[in-house]
C-alpha cells in the first residue's frame, strides 16, 4: 500500500482525524531525515514506511480505549508504535509513556513529542522504572517470553498486553507458555497476512 492508500485506510478504518494525519506526515518525514544518520528503521523499508511502520502501528488503536488511563510502549525506538498511538490520542486524560534506553532515540522522541505537542512522556530503561499503565504495547522489542516476564513481574496489574508479532507468532507463543498457560487471543494484522497481534490480559 502506498501513502495515499494507507492514509485513506487510517481515516476510514481507524478513524484518524485530519489533524492526526498531518502530524503523521511530519513524523514520517522526521524519521526518514533522521534515518540518514541513524539506523532507526531499515533503509529497505523507507519506501514502504506508511504501510510497514505507520499502519502496522496504527492498527493497535482497535484494541485500546483512549477514554482514560495510560499506555506504555516498551522499546519505542523511532516511535513505532508509541508516537503513532500518541498522535491518534486526542484525550488529554489518557497518557502515553515511551520507554527507550537509547540516548539518541530518546532525544529524537522528545523532539517529536514537543514539535507535535503530544500528550506523551519519554522514559528510560524499563528495568529502571515502574511500569504503571493500563496497556502495554511493543513492536520488535524482545522475545515473547521476555516480554511476558516483564508484564508479569514488573508491570502493575491489571493491564492488557498487546504485541505485534511476525509469522512465527504461534511458535513463540508455544515456547513462552510451556511452563504456564495464559489466556490470550491472536488477531490478524492489517499489513501482512502472516503477521499477528497478540492480546493478553494480565
Amino acid at each position: 500500500m502506498q501513502e495515499q492508500e494507507v492514509i485513506k485506510s487510517l481515516q476510514s478504518d481507524l478513524k484518524f482525524s485530519d489533524s492526526s494525519i498531518n502530524k503523521l506526515k511530519i513524523f514520517v518525514k522526521s524519521v526518514i531525515d533522521a534515518n540518514k544518520e541513524h539506523n532507526f528503521i531499515s533503509k529497505s523499508t523507507e519506501c514502504d514506511i506508511w504501510n510497514r511502520h505507520v499502519l502496522d502501528s496504527a492498527q493497535l488503536v482497535k484494541f485500546i480505549s483512549f477514554k482514560q488511563g495510560s499506555l506504555a510502549d516498551l522499546g519505542s525506538g523511532a516511535g513505532f508504535p508509541g508516537i503513532v498511538l500518541a498522535i491518534f490520542n486526542l484525550n488529554f486524560g489518557f497518557h502515553v509513556k515511551l520507554y527507550e534506553k537509547s540516548a539518541v532515540k530518546s532525544a529524537f522522541l522528545k523532539r517529536i513529542v514537543s514539535e507535535l505537542d503530544l500528550n506523551a512522556k519519554i522514559l528510560g530503561n524499563i528495568y529502571d522504572n515502574n511500569i504503571e499503565s493500563d496497556y502495554i504495547v511493543c513492536r520488535a522489542f524482545k522475545k515473547l517470553d521476555r516480554i511476558i516476564q516483564v508484564s508479569r513481574e514488573i508491570a502493575k496489574k491489571p493491564h492488557r498486553l498487546i504485541v505485534l508479532k511476525g509469522q512465527n507468532a504461534q511458535e513463540e507463543l508455544n515456547n513462552a507458555f510451556k511452563k504456564k498457560k495464559y489466556h490470550y487471543k491472536l488477531e490478524n494484522s492489517m499489513t501482512n497476512d502472516k503477521s499477528k497481534i497478540l492480546i493478553a490480559d494480565f
